[in-house]
């Protein structure tokens, strides 16, 4: 564990209309097969202590892993923690799902469930019909197995049906310095004035913009080789691509201004850089923006797919 300590951060906002007041940043996946449980364990906790209060999980992360590395940091200091998780299956019945859910967490009730990667119209169009998976959802909450729902969505005219449907508390989606510029320009405004939270990820692009990476740690399939040495020697593989740091991709999320901005941070040293910077932090000028938004097209170009932006998107940036 890192002998660092970390900036203290305070709630800020109310995350939409749950009412409840959240740090501007949050603790995203936390599941690491490669670390000791005890060790995601005690850096989740590390998070905490620093003052975070927004934690979110998923089933299908590391195989139930997260939820139950998450359930036991949280034992003994659930209250005043917004809990998101997930609901992984559109297509399948929801009780089921959400008990199994709550059995790895080993608590009652989580604060949020999100049905996950809503990424096409028909998805949404399923979960909202009459007797679907939101009304399935709904009967949960009624239940007391959670207090709000909603979705996490990889297209923005899904997450558009989803705001003015008004069936979803908090909605999750891609803000960061290469994301579809309709998830800015239309979606985040349009939460706002609809009273829904608004919770972005993809600060990194699943690393992509930090590393020579397809996503999440995976190596690039050809890694382009540098030349080194004297006389032009191509002595080894060197990275060439460009990055971008990490004080630049948190600072251009945080001035687009999400409610909470979550970041993955499994290790103690991705903590020490993430919430460093996050601490660090000051609004960015447009000038600075576009900056970012330009070099990041040029970290991302070759790095395999960027499936958080649709398809059909003209507009990126």
């Amino acid at each position: 564990m890192s002998a660092n300590p970390l900036p203290r951060f305070t709630p800020r906002r109310a995350l939409g209309r749950t009412g409840f007041v959240a740090t501007a940043v949050g603790i995203g996946d936390i599941a690491d097969r490669s670390a000791p449980r005890e060790s995601l364990v005690a850096t989740l906790r590390r998070a905490l202590d620093a003052g975070l209060n927004v934690i979110d999980t998923a089933p299908n992360y590391e195989e139930g892993l997260s939820e139950e590395v998450v359930g036991e940091a949280l034992r003994g200091r659930r209250e005043g923690v917004f809990l998101i998780d997930k609901v992984d299956v559109l297509d399948a019945p929801v009780a089921p799902q959400v008990e199994a859910s709550l059995r790895r967490l080993g608590h009652a009730a989580v604060d949020l469930f999100a049905f996950h990667a809503v990424s096409e119209l028909a998805a949404w169009e399923q979960l909202a019909a009459p007797g679907g998976g939101l009304e399935q959802l709904g009967r949960c909450v009624s239940a007391g197995q959670a207090r709000f729902r909603g979705i996490s969505s990889h297209h923005p005219d899904v997450l558009r049906v989803a705001v003015n449907s008004g069936l979803c508390d908090v909605v999750m989606f891609p803000l960061g310095p290469f994301v579809d510029l309709r998830y800015v320009r239309d979606v985040l405004p349009l939460a706002r004035s609809r009273g829904v939270g608004v919770v972005s990820f993809k600060t990194f692009g699943a690393g992509k913009l930090l590393g020579d990476t397809e996503g999440y740690g995976r190596p690039l399939e050809a890694r382009p080789r540098g030349k080194v040495g004297s006389g032009g020697r191509e002595d080894r593989d060197v990275p060439v691509l460009p990055h971008l740091s990490v004080e630049e991709c948190v600072h251009y999320t945080l001035t687009l201004d999400p409610d909470v901005m979550l970041m993955g941070m499994s290790h103690p040293n991705e903590q020490d850089a993430a919430l460093g910077a996050v601490h660090s932090a000051r609004p960015l000028s447009v000038e600075e923006l576009t900056d970012v938004r330009e070099r990041a097209k040029a970290a991302i170009d070759g790095k395999g797919a960027v499936w958080w932006n649709p398809p059909m998107a003209s507009d990126v940036g």
